[in-house]
């Protein structure tokens, strides 16, 4: 049976110095319920298209599948690319260049659009909900502020941008077992020696809920790390899945593909892309059992964070709430082919680094990667090294990468599908008649804002503290949920120099040749695509239809100074 971890002594110590919540309530009697909805926004770190059962994935992910089942899958929607201007986006609706986050909460570029610090002319999901009767509650990762210092700014802490409690991390990622900057309210904490994130983000979920008074409608945003590198979980959790990838990448890509195809997430006009042009055959891979076992962690990552979803199921289900609580699941971006390491031999310990140096259980971390384990170990990485436990900082790599967002091509950063399409799923029995069905409807994260303030009611204010607000981008999905059109003109993307606009069935899309420079050669490099019948991206139509290209090109420079995209940072 697993621990709860957030009844720690020292936890609790934490929470004193939080917003402290008083009264609880017997979580086993079905109750009141007004009739405006509860809402819960799962967002995961880091994970593709196709990682979790419902939309093609071998992962073990029974209770999001049950949501999927019991509720509507997007089969078309949109993040941003990366983790802080998704979030940005998703929290304000509005294109994450209007919230002021164009790249990630640490750069603080001089351009308005890039100064990685939330705008205070936005108002955020938690604002508005609490402005509107709702409490308001956040349990993980934050990563949009550019302070985090512990007697610093925290004018865009959590707490001081609408929610009533938090406990998470304030920036992006860490390790599982040890993360840094580890808040409750607005004090940092301690983990102790005894936790794991994912888990931790779940309870603390699950007490907020339980906590709640019946009479008052809620909002819980659920920012989850995982499937975040380094690649850490238990090994009982990694045992589950030994064995389950040693076909390789190259057959797992085949077998989600054609799930995917029966599930009727894509049709069979889509095709799976070519392996990364950096990937070998799986039969010419020359380290299999490390190979293998990146993938397991990951996958075990993606199985505890599916548990502990499971728990907060069953959480609003004992307090009668799940019918009347319309909960969304999405991801960040793609999957992450970023190195950690890897590309590198791992080196053996030297006599110093052999030297355990533990944690005193009190102790807080500040800085992002810990050089030891809470323990004492020295903290490895390097190809070669088994991820896993705590010692240990490994990513799975453009390989594993490249299956994660099957049938896609390109990864987190690009704004081609494979960075920026996400599984959606809407669940609310209350609201929605549907069940297990496919919803096509080109959607992005600035919806969300906009479908809340649909199905809550919810008056949206021109002015907040003294500050003129502006207006959300998205539109209410509550159309599709009767599997109606939703009517909009485009979509459009930025990030690091790569671009993209959506209109109807035709994507413009472009990528530079080196991330965060821009040059005259970039700045014609784009690639047209017919989304109906191509969403893999792979028949360029550009030379084709010349003035379809001109005709999105121009757009998207209308509109990318209109989204504060430009005057952008990035060097020519």
């Amino acid at each position: 049976m697993r621990k709860n971890y957030f009844l720690k002594k020292h936890w609790l110590t934490g929470l004193l110095l939080g917003i402290l919540f008083i009264g609880t309530t017997n979580c086993t009697i079905k109750e009141k319920q007004t009739q405006r909805p509860n809402v819960i926004v799962i967002l995961t770190d880091d994970m593709g298209y196709s990682d979790i059962g419902c939309f093609g994935s071998e992962i073990n992910t029974p209770n999001i599948d049950h949501l999927a089942a019991t509720g509507l899958r997007f089969t078309q929607f949109y993040n941003t690319a990366r983790c802080s201007p998704t979030r940005a986006s998703l929290l304000t609706g509005l294109y994450p260049h209007q919230a002021e986050m164009g790249q990630l909460a640490f750069y603080n570029h001089e351009e308005e659009g890039y100064r990685d610090d939330l705008s205070k002319n936005a108002v955020t999901l938690a604002e508005l909900f609490k402005a509107n009767g709702y409490s308001t509650y956040m349990a993980g990762k934050w990563h949009l502020c550019y302070d985090v210092e512990p007697d610093g700014d925290k004018s865009n802490w959590p707490l001081q941008r609408g929610f009533d409690r938090h406990f998470g991390t304030l920036t992006g990622s860490g390790s599982f077992y040890n993360p840094s900057g580890l808040v409750s309210g607005n004090h940092y904490i301690s983990p102790g020696n005894d936790f794991y994130y994912t888990e931790a983000i779940s309870d603390t979920t699950v007490k907020f809920i339980n906590e709640h008074p019946a009479e008052k409608p809620f909002f819980v945003y659920v920012a989850y790390t995982a499937a975040h590198w380094p690649l850490q979980a238990p090994e009982e959790e990694i045992a589950k899945y030994k064995g389950v990838y040693d076909k390789g990448w190259d057959e797992t890509r085949k077998e989600r593909f054609a799930k995917l195809k029966r599930l009727g997430i894509i049709d069979e006009r889509c095709v799976l892309t070519e392996r990364g042009v950096d990937i070998p055959e799986w039969k010419d891979e020359e380290m299999k059992e490390w190979q293998t076992r990146r993938m397991e962690v990951y996958a075990a990552m993606v199985d505890i964070m599916d548990q502990g979803i499971g728990r907060i199921i069953t959480a609003l289900e004992n307090r009668g709430m799940l019918e009347n609580t319309i909960i969304f699941y999405l991801h960040d971006n793609g999957g992450c082919a970023e190195a950690q390491g890897e590309n590198k031999p791992a080196l053996p310990l030297t006599e110093e680094q052999k030297i355990l140096r533990p944690y005193a259980e009190d102790s807080i971390l500040y800085g992002r990667k810990p050089e030891y384990a809470r323990d004492g170990r020295y903290v490895r990485r390097g190809r070669g090294i088994m991820a896993g436990p705590a010692d240990t900082w490994v990513a799975y790599g453009e390989e594993w990468a490249n299956v994660s967002n099957t049938p896609f091509r390109m990864y987190k950063h690009w704004v081609h599908e494979g960075g920026i399409s996400t599984p959606m799923i809407v669940h609310w029995p209350n609201g929605i008649k549907a069940t297990n069905e496919l919803r096509s409807q080109p959607s992005h994260l600035i919806d969300i804002m906009a479908t809340c303030i649909d199905v809550a009611h919810l008056d949206y204010p021109k002015e907040y503290n003294g500050r003129e607000i502006q207006p959300y981008e998205g539109k209410s999905l509550v159309p599709a949920f009767e599997n109606k059109p939703v009517d909009r003109d485009y979509i459009i993307w930025e990030h690091e120099g790569n671009r993209a606009i959506r209109v109807g069935n035709w994507k413009l899309v472009s990528k530079v040749k080196k991330l965060k420079k821009f040059t005259s050669e970039d700045e014609n490099t784009w690639e047209l695509y017919d989304m109906e019948n191509d969403r893999s991206e792979t028949v360029n139509l550009a030379e084709k239809h010349p003035e379809k290209v001109k005709e999105l090109a121009d757009l998207w420079e209308k509109e990318a100074v209109r989204t504060k995209i430009k005057p952008w940072p990035w060097d020519k």
